[in-house]
């Protein structure tokens, strides 16, 4: 069975569990299908991935259904797959309990999900209105409490947040799958800690990240710590830097306002992708050692860290990382492979 995140809770490890990000915003559903198997191939430890509705700019151009690729990449690979996903409002809790349960059923040990507040680029369709940030976390915590009950086998009722009427879920794993939570504040990290079994940010900066996991811990958050990195590896430096402007623009967008943007092309409007701004959200180099070091700088004391190539074209980025940039990375990082 694959290393992962499921292995430690509760038992901290030594090992760097290595991971690939399947982004669904960007590659079109059996391409990265055919892109989990080849990252397990390469020698990537796990895989985690999105799960959108849009995606959040119109060259990006995909946004397949993730669980429904789910079922398929775990069927496919041995490692563990987790995904970041966001209960309350495009899916209500009792829908996402039943699909957690029936993945984690399928596949011990190798699933987890990673619960957010969500953003409005997904959650608008229903008609709803989109909530603040304070009524957002108030729903996610309500969420969480109904999608652990829910697991645990008991028959559920909520009336505040969210509604739900005696509901039950009758499929469900022997033990039920970790639940993260997706934050990429302190303030987030800390908040989440009463009910988290692990946290995942994302970010290039190695302070604002163990920032965001001391906040955690702080709180007495348990659990491993989750990084997610975003990367452009081409090449040349120019089209390294190419591929992180005509893909990931939308990182360069005001930060207050990411959670509240309802279209691609209203991200495409408050994108300033200037090089400078690109490199705060995205790592961009055509050097595989220059990249490895990069990323064993962020890892250091983070138990796993999964990454995302911003391009498209995913097995160029996966064949140098099985040729070159997995061997240089846990060489830093002192680790062998924890699966193999």
């Amino acid at each position: 069975m694959g290393a992962g995140f499921f292995l430690a809770l509760g038992k901290e490890r030594s090992v760097t569990v290595i991971g690939y990000h399947a982004s669904h915003e960007q590659v079109p559903p059996g391409r990265l299908l055919a892109a989990v198997r080849l990252a397990e191939t390469a020698g990537f430890d796990a895989a985690m991935c999105s799960d959108h509705l849009a995606p959040w700019t119109r060259n990006q151009g995909e946004s397949g259904y993730a669980w429904s690729w789910l079922g398929a990449a775990l069927a496919t690979t041995r490692f563990p797959i987790g995904l970041v996903t966001a209960p309350g409002q495009r899916y209500h809790p009792v829908v996402a309990a039943q699909a957690i349960a029936t993945v984690a059923e399928m596949f011990p040990g190798r699933f987890w999900a990673a619960l957010g507040s969500g953003e409005a680029l997904n959650e608008h369709v229903t008609g709803d209105p989109w909530p603040d940030k304070d009524a957002r976390d108030r729903r996610l915590r309500e969420c969480v409490r109904v999608i652990r009950s829910l697991l645990d086998g008991e028959r559920v009722s909520a009336h505040a947040e969210v509604r739900v009427h005696e509901a039950r879920v009758w499929s469900r794993p022997s033990t039920p799958p970790p639940l993260l939570a997706a934050a990429v504040s302190p303030h987030t990290a800390s908040s989440a800690a009463a009910w988290a079994d692990g946290v995942i940010t994302v970010g290039t900066d190695a302070a604002a990240s163990s920032e965001t996991f001391q906040a955690y811990r702080r709180a007495g958050g348990p659990g491993r710590t989750v990084l997610q990195v975003h990367i452009s590896l081409e090449d040349t430096l120019d089209e390294a830097m190419a591929t992180a402007r005509e893909q990931w623009s939308h990182s360069t967008a005001p930060a207050e306002l990411m959670w509240d943007v309802e279209q691609p092309e209203e991200f495409e409007a408050l994108a300033d992708p200037t090089d400078e701004n690109l490199r705060r959200s995205v790592i961009i180099t055509a050097s595989t050692q220059e990249l490895a070091e990069r990323i064993a700088e962020l890892a250091r004391g983070v138990d796993e860290v999964y990454l995302h190539h911003v391009g498209r074209a995913q097995s160029p980025f996966l064949h140098r990382c099985g040729a070159e940039l997995l061997p240089a990375l846990r060489g830093l990082l002192g680790t062998e492979t924890s699966q193999r």
